[in-house]
């Protein structure tokens, strides 16, 4: 049901059915890390060129390291410090095309160039983000990141 073989080369139509495959992954599993991990894994296996996809959960005052798929990553990453600390501070979706031009950026792979990081809010507060990094610059385009910001918000409403 989840093989990449039935995916098209239409990214729209793609990122659609992808869409469709985490609401039905998801559905009626009410534990938070089976489906972070399971999110992150479809997600990975779903893009194309990227080098790490998961999750980091807020606690206290600081991300933590969740399910993902990738190399070790860094472990904490506090409040407004590099590409995920400043999409929990500001709440918004970070699309950076050149990480290294980023203020502050948070090296835990040095192979990664770009990054888009989604913040995943439940019941008005930060749950944690949505992180994927890609070796190549400009990787995330306004497609990227519309269903990524789609698929993020399947995945916040099975953490409810």
């Amino acid at each position: 049901m989840f093989q990449t073989s039935s995916y098209s080369g239409d990214r729209v139509k793609d990122y659609e059915l992808l869409l469709q495959q985490v609401k039905a992954l998801l559905n009626d599993e009410p534990d938070h890390v089976a489906n972070l991990s399971n999110a992150s894994a479809l997600l990975n296996q779903f893009l194309e060129n990227v080098n790490w996809v998961g999750f980091y959960i807020y606690k206290d005052t600081e991300l933590v390291l969740g399910p993902f798929q990738g190399l070790p990553a860094c472990i904490r990453i506090p409040t407004g410090k590099g590409v995920c600390g400043t999409a929990v501070e500001t709440k918004e979706t970070q699309v950076v095309a050149d990480v290294n031009a980023f203020p502050g950026h948070i090296a835990c792979d040095s192979a990664s160039q770009s990054e888009i990081v989604v913040p995943l809010v439940v019941n008005d507060e930060i749950y944690g983000v949505l992180d994927i990094d890609s070796p190549s610059t400009n990787r995330f385009d306004e497609t990227d990141k519309k269903y990524i910001e789609k698929f993020a918000a399947i995945v916040q409403s099975s953490l409810n």
